[in-house]
């Protein structure tokens, strides 16, 4: 079959390269999967780098997050076992973390609805308690993590602020719903939320960003607001002053999505019921911006890790090869 291997950590379109091998052999209760779309998340680009907080052996595949078949033929949304990823014709995963995929959406929107709309589900609900009449306001609101925390806060019933970095990615957010869109690389993005919201604020700030996003979050957060902190694509890992947080009443609360796998996986299993009702009423739909083949994944992860895509890129494999 073919795939993409990293054999020497560095950028995505310098070490992925797309090989021959033998598909993988799962082990103790795991499965074969016919790859049918994978998701590229900033994860990869980090796997790359060697980066993230799991480094596989070399050589792996990249490529967290497939909408894949099973060999008994069901449809299925799963996060590959490391090293044998998504980035493939065939994977392997864990039986029991295996998802249905929603009917309502296609393949490439199925592989995005996982990682993205489940972190956003946890982050807004099951950590911030976002109600309906609150201000929420997402950084980097037209990438692929953001976009799904703009549609999920819609959906229940917050006025959103979208923050983003160029009039392209402000396109995208209005498209997506935001109620304000503020351009970080032409407006002052701490006078904007506040003329956005009367001098109050955001009552929950969704940060994928860290680094400077979230200076301008403890600035513009509402008395007792809450910011998650879901990520650093920034690259810049910011320290909080709690005597801030203390002084002004907000909440700093973290989000590892991947823990709940471990930790609580009968929530995942709850969430992604929630999100495939979404989905079936149209409230959810991920954006998947560009759709390449599997001989384009490398340049796909490079452009996430660039930053420079919007919504989701999705490497989708019509047919899946045999093995």
């Amino acid at each position: 079959m073919q795939a993409w291997q990293v054999h020497e950590n560095g950028e995505p379109g310098e070490v992925m390269r797309l090989a021959e091998v033998p598909p993988p052999t799962p082990g103790d209760g795991q499965v074969l999967l016919r790859v049918r779309a994978a998701n590229v998340n900033f994860p990869d680009a980090l796997l790359c780098r060697g980066q993230y907080q799991v480094r596989p052996p070399l050589p792996f595949t990249p490529g967290v997050e497939v909408c894949a078949e099973t060999e008994d033929g069901r449809r299925v949304l799963a996060n590959p076992a490391l090293p044998y990823g998504g980035f493939a014709e065939y994977t392997v995963a864990d039986a029991a973390a295996l998802l249905p995929a929603p009917d309502a959406l296609d393949d490439a929107e199925a592989a995005a609805l996982h990682i993205g709309y489940q972190t956003g589900w946890f982050g807004l609900h099951r950590r911030a308690g976002l109600q309906a009449g609150e201000t929420l306001l997402v950084h980097a609101a037209a990438g692929g993590v953001g976009s799904a925390a703009v549609q999920l806060g819609k959906a229940a019933g917050a006025t959103v602020i979208g923050v983003v970095g160029g009039a392209d990615k402000a396109a995208v957010a209005r498209e997506l719903g935001c109620d304000t869109v503020i351009d970080r690389r032409s407006e002052d993005v701490i006078a904007a939320v506040k003329e956005a919201t009367g001098g109050r604020g955001a009552d929950v700030i969704y940060d994928p960003v860290g680094g400077a996003a979230f200076k301008q979050s403890t600035k513009v957060v509402a008395f007792e607001g809450r910011i998650v902190v879901v990520g650093f694509a920034s690259g810049d890992i910011p320290s909080a002053a709690l005597n801030h947080a203390l002084v002004k009443n907000y909440a700093i609360l973290g989000l590892h999505w991947g823990l709940y796998n471990t930790k609580n996986p009968g929530l995942v299993a709850e969430c992604h019921g929630r999100l495939t009702e979404l989905a079936a009423t149209g409230a959810v739909k991920p954006l998947v911006s560009d759709r390449v083949p599997l001989d384009g994944a490398a340049g796909a992860v490079q452009r996430v890790a660039d930053g420079v895509t919007t919504g989701r890129v999705a490497v989708v494999l019509e047919k899946g090869a045999a093995a």
